[in-house]
């Protein structure tokens, strides 16, 4: 079956076509990403399988006419991959919050949009883009079935003293005050990848998968459930990131506000969009970025490098505690992916357990520092599943790369068919 899957941002469309046989057996026919809705200069980026790619520049006045354009790029005589609209069999859609009401993909009717609707207040930057792509979709192909795919569901299985705060009882049942996570739906399908990968029994098995880059969160998975993450309420909580904090004194947000003149909003947008790395390096979000002052001798450039390293090495070894061991690390996402150096660096935390890496790394910055980081990635790419641990290590570390399109696909795909 034919699914298309939807990730709407509040003025972009990015979307996948897949013909789905089985979760194993399955083939991209095209991927692309509408840019700058209801601006005049709205451009498609469309890649069709086996064809050239087609980019074009219009104006597109909102979400529907985007879905439309979406469409008739996808059956376009010449760059189109399916002859008609009656070919898509399912439309799954990416939503970031489905708070505590679902923990698994939704068929999408009136009761999950309302749900939806209340989980904007979770997610304000991200759900109400949700919702757009949802009615659009709806209006374009009203007899086709639409699947909403959440990010926080994987995440339900947590215990009560794992997603609960300390604060007063009544928040969690007035507002529903909790953990929740973020990138579930990536943590969901690197763990099962890597029980496949591994060969390790499901039903007994400790992984931890740590997804990593401009937004990075870490997750424990322990007979692939989720056990803990470390997002929290939003995906503010955790470690640094490119433009996130991550964990901070709560203390510090009124005492900003009033030595700032903040309003909240102005506080939650320092927090979410002008911190992290580039608030710490005063220079750049972008990691290639910071590795290239940091070799230019740049100490803050430097200490983003660092505190990344020790703010994972701190929730891998949180995780091993709390699962009283692990069988099974897990890099993933787009730093990790492009900078292998890093899991080398993290895991050189871990030797005392007996973790070997297949390389090391002599020199932890300056100059050296990057050239080193430059000479692992070319030495070590990893392209596909790989261990990137020595044989011999007591605990074995893998780089599996994350494909949320394709979880997605396979969760609409077993809901519908």
């Amino acid at each position: 079956m034919k699914i298309l899957v939807i990730n709407c941002g509040s003025s972009s469309i990015k979307y996948q076509l897949l013909d789905m046989r089985s979760e194993s057996d399955y083939s991209l026919l095209a991927k692309g990403n509408l840019e700058k809705i209801s601006l005049p200069d709205s451009k498609i980026t469309h890649k069709p399988v086996g064809k050239e790619p087609m980019v074009k520049v219009s104006p597109v006045a909102d979400h529907t006419e985007g879905m439309k354009v979406v469409l008739a790029a996808l059956t376009d005589p010449v760059s189109g991959v399916i002859s008609s609209f009656e070919e898509i069999d399912a439309v799954g859609h990416r939503i970031v919050q489905g708070a505590d009401f679902f923990s698994g993909p939704a068929l999408i009717d009136e009761d999950v949009m309302e749900k939806i609707t209340i989980c904007c207040d979770y997610a304000p930057l991200h759900n109400p883009a949700h919702i757009l792509g949802i009615r659009a979709m709806q209006e374009v192909l009203p007899q086709v079935p639409q699947v909403a795919v959440f990010d926080t569901a994987f995440h339900q299985t947590m215990a009560p003293e794992v997603y609960m705060y300390a604060l007063p009882y009544e928040y969690y049942e007035k507002y529903r005050v909790r953990r929740y996570g973020a990138h579930g739906t990536s943590h969901k399908y690197v763990s099962q990848r890597a029980i496949r990968f591994a060969g390790l029994d499901p039903e007994n098995s400790r992984i931890i998968t740590c997804h990593i880059g401009n937004g990075s969160s870490v997750t424990a998975v322990r007979n692939g459930k989720c056990f803990d993450t470390s997002m929290g309420f939003t995906p503010l909580e955790g470690m640094i990131m490119g433009t996130r904090c991550g964990n901070i004194d709560a203390s510090l947000v009124p005492y900003l506000m009033k030595k700032e003149n903040l309003t909240p909003d102005e506080a939650t947008a320092m927090m979410n969009k002008k911190s992290g790395f580039l608030g710490l390096s005063g220079k750049t979000s972008d990691m290639r970025d910071v590795l290239g002052f940091a070799a230019e001798g740049d100490s803050r450039s430097q200490l983003v490098v660092d505190k990344l390293i020790l703010d994972i090495t701190k929730l891998i070894g949180q995780y091993i505690a709390e699962m009283g061991g692990v069988d099974l690390i897990v890099f993933t996402a787009g730093i990790a992916e492009n900078n292998p150096w890093l899991p080398v660096n993290i895991c050189s935390h871990f030797g005392y357990m007996g973790l070997k890496m297949a390389w090391e790394m002599e020199n932890k910055s300056g100059v050296d520092f990057y050239k080193e980081c430059q000479a692992s990635v070319k030495a070590h790419a990893v392209s596909d599943e790989a261990y990137i641990s020595a044989p011999d290590s007591a605990i074995k570390v893998a780089m599996i790369p994350t494909n949320e399109e394709l979880m997605i696909a396979i969760d609409t795909m077993n809901l519908t068919k």
